[in-house]
């Protein structure tokens, strides 16, 4: 039986799991888009992500409990790589929050795959435990991922947005295909 207040079902917490399995599914299989397919949908899942993540519910952390982390370090380099290779030259961007950047004269460059695998990592963990069905991993995988938004992926997430803006809508070339898009 489902307890009435129980926060694994609450609304905010499954419209967040249908989002990060989205995205998942779409990032493992990055290749399979075109640079201007991957980029558009990019810039509408990612701000999606984000917000859906904002809306967690707080749960109480289990120290008890220590779940498995899933997401191998192939399944991390598989997603970086196909990005990475459809992105081309376009990967890479200036960073400008990164904790070293203040004492730095010299501009920090990241990357955009770097960033959506880094999300992607603790996305897919949180999917994988979540999928176990089991109610303690469940909730203590909401107060990972949470946790994870507040002090690491959430910023990589924003970090990747902002570089995959300036290419969906600055960069003509993307531009010229759109614009031949809607003619």
């Amino acid at each position: 039986m489902i307890e009435e207040n129980n926060p694994i079902y609450e609304r905010n917490t499954l419209e967040f799991v249908t989002v990060a399995l989205e995205f998942c599914t779409f990032v493992e299989n990055a290749s399979q888009s075109s640079l201007l397919e991957f980029v558009d949908k990019a810039v509408k899942i990612l701000p999606l992500l984000y917000l859906k993540a904002t809306l967690l519910p707080n749960v109480e952390e289990n120290e008890d409990i220590e779940p498995e982390q899933t997401v191998t370090e192939e399944m991390y380099e598989s997603v970086r790589f196909q990005i990475a290779n459809l992105l081309g030259s376009k990967d890479s961007f200036l960073e400008t929050f990164h904790a070293d950047m203040q004492y730095s004269d010299t501009p920090i460059i990241s990357f955009i795959s770097e960033n959506i695998a880094d999300v992607y990592q603790d996305i897919g963990n949180f999917i994988s435990l979540f999928r176990q069905g089991n109610e303690d991993v469940m909730l203590e995988s909401i107060v990972i991922c949470h946790n994870n938004f507040h002090q690491f992926w959430g910023q990589q997430l924003l970090n990747a947005l902002k570089a995959l803006h300036a290419i969906r809508y600055n960069d003509e070339e993307l531009s010229n295909i759109n614009d031949e898009i809607k003619e």
